[in-house]
């Protein structure tokens, strides 16, 4: 066998997009360019790597077996270069990171002097909810993530950061509630979507104060939620770390109510005994040792809210 590591590159590409069109796109080639490169890795195996059926691409057994191979190899190609990088005195390489979408409130405070000090890092940042989190860190499609509440089905290793404090909001309509005894019988709750851990915490302060709701409205962000509640639509339980303009201008009150606030605490996650590539270790040792002056510049105003009521 006599293949490249651009094809062994190209070949794996196909495979996580399941697309030659998608591979050529995030490679910066073209359709032709690639499928030829796909045919001159494929002529090398006898066993076929891929089918078109009904003109969809499909990766045989095989094919993802030599795929995961594939992976290692560029891989262990990858950190030589870092290492090689190392040692004349810069770090580079991809930092993954993925962060649930309150995350996005915080994440750009712990990349930024990092950031800027390696300027050979490459970010790829992926915004999503816990559930699809979860998922990309057990088939190690991220590096590090950014969570609230840490999943039991995963060994994890962490580095804690901050409280989380998540309250029940209300716009001008409801800002004089003092007690769930006091909300309005017909009022409606604002939820986020499935696999949000947003959205299981209200579930269970909902389930654990026996609160009736009738009304219930489902938005896919955290922006469109506070909006909402703005708009006199609902309330909501949402974490404090995005609202803070809205609560000083006296857009949003934060309702007193038992049991509230829910605080839970920020983590940079990443699974146990994950071999790391130079940058994400970087950027692990980068925050246990910055983590303190970073949370005390850009954060230290949550301390005040993250006080939990009887």
């Amino acid at each position: 066998m006599n293949y490249t590591l651009n094809q062994l590159n190209i070949f794996l590409k196909v495979v996580q997009n399941e697309s030659i069109t998608k591979a050529a796109q995030e490679l910066f080639l073209s359709q032709p360019a690639v499928s030829i490169q796909l045919k001159n890795f494929q002529d090398q195996f006898d066993i076929p790597l891929t089918q078109v059926v009904s003109r969809k691409l499909f990766v045989t057994d095989f094919g993802k077996e030599v795929a995961l191979t594939a992976e290692k190899i560029l891989n262990e190609v990858n950190e030589m270069n870092f290492k090689t990088a190392m040692f004349k005195g810069k770090i580079s390489g991809t930092l993954k990171v993925s962060v649930v979408s309150t995350g996005k409130y915080v994440i750009p405070y712990l990349l930024s002097d990092f950031l800027q000090k390696h300027p050979d890092i490459e970010l790829q940042l992926d915004v999503s909810n816990e559930s699809k989190i979860t998922t990309d860190l057990i088939t190690n499609m991220v590096d590090v993530s950014l969570l609230s509440t840490l999943p039991d089905s995963l060994n994890v290793e962490k580095i804690s950061l901050m409280s989380n404090s998540l309250h029940l909001v209300s716009g001008k309509a409801l800002n004089q509630v003092k007690s769930i005894k006091d909300l309005p019988t017909n009022i409606q709750f604002i939820y986020r979507e499935e696999g949000s851990s947003t959205r299981k915490e209200m579930e269970e302060y909902v389930q654990k104060h026996g609160l009736s709701v009738r009304k219930k409205l489902v938005l896919t962000s955290n922006e469109a939620v506070k909006q909402a509640v703005i708009a006199n639509l609902g309330v909501s339980i949402v974490p404090i770390i995005g609202i803070r303009n809205e609560l000083k201008n006296g857009q949003l009150f934060s309702l007193p109510l038992e049991g509230l606030p829910i605080v839970s605490e920020w983590n940079l996650v990443w699974i146990k005994g994950k071999r790391m590539f130079p940058a994400a270790q970087a950027f692990i040792d980068y925050l246990n040792a910055e983590k303190q002056s970073i949370i005390q510049n850009h954060f230290s105003w949550v301390d005040e809210y993250a006080v939990v009521k009887n």
